[in-house]
């Protein structure tokens, strides 16, 4: 029986939710987290996700200093299945953000998921995919084939068009082992290098690949005010 649940509490994760940013380019005179979207703070819908999936066991939720009253008291409405929770301060930048997040962890053993807490949409099963495969490979991350013909511009030329066969547009959660994630964000920090993402210093710290899992093209993430109608328009078909 103890072999058993040694297995079981393996699979169990850790979520870092970032919350830190300043959103500027939402022009909103708040923390774009704690905007009203459909009635419910956008900060609401991902922690909602996490709190309803049993093998998410502990949330680390990044923001403002000034805004983590507030925070908590989202929360607090929304913890109903009394999922630990620790809040903490963001620093200047997003990767900042995250090594804070990493040195709250339960246990660095763990497998830790990184999210925007600017994406909303992010689904349970989504969720289960991704935990899946970082199991199996110690790094996966979401993201969706791009769309669109992409080209490489400098000063307003157009240099070449850049196959999109292989292009993904990253989306978060992306997830890892606790250990390695901590070990790369202490790298970076050593030799000042600042990546694009998390897989990004997994990427040139670790010697693993890392898989990608196919997300959805609902995992947007609220940036400008267009967006907050796009997300108004996804819960509203959600709840018919």
């Amino acid at each position: 029986m103890r072999k058993a649940e040694n297995r079981n509490k393996a699979l169990d994760y850790e979520v870092i939710l970032l919350g830190a940013g300043q959103g500027k380019r939402m022009g909103a005179s708040r923390n774009k987290i704690l905007l009203h979207l459909i009635g419910k703070p956008v900060i609401s819908y991902s922690l909602n996700t996490f709190f309803n999936d049993p093998a998410c066991k502990h949330i680390i939720l990044v923001t403002q200093e000034d805004e983590q009253d507030l925070l908590a008291a989202v929360v607090k409405k929304e913890n109903k299945k009394k999922c630990p929770v620790t809040i903490v301060s963001g620093g200047s930048e997003r990767q900042f953000s995250v090594f804070n997040g990493l040195k709250t962890l339960l246990d660095p053993k763990n497998i830790v998921m990184v999210h925007d807490g600017a994406r909303p949409f992010v689904s349970l099963g989504q969720l289960k995919l991704l935990h899946r495969k970082v199991q199996e490979t110690r790094a996966a991350i979401l993201g969706v084939p791009v769309k669109d013909t992409i080209k490489r511009v400098v000063d307003g030329i157009v240099e070449e068009t850049v196959p999109r066969e292989t292009l993904w547009q990253v989306q978060t959660p992306q997830a890892f082992y606790g250990e390695d994630l901590l070990a790369a964000h202490a790298r970076a920090q050593q030799e000042g290098y600042l990546g694009t993402d998390d897989a990004s210093l997994i990427e040139k710290y670790s010697q693993f690949p890392v898989s990608m899992v196919l997300g959805s093209y609902e995992n947007i993430k609220l940036t400008t005010p267009e967006d907050m109608l796009i997300g108004e328009a996804i819960v509203k078909r959600r709840r018919n």
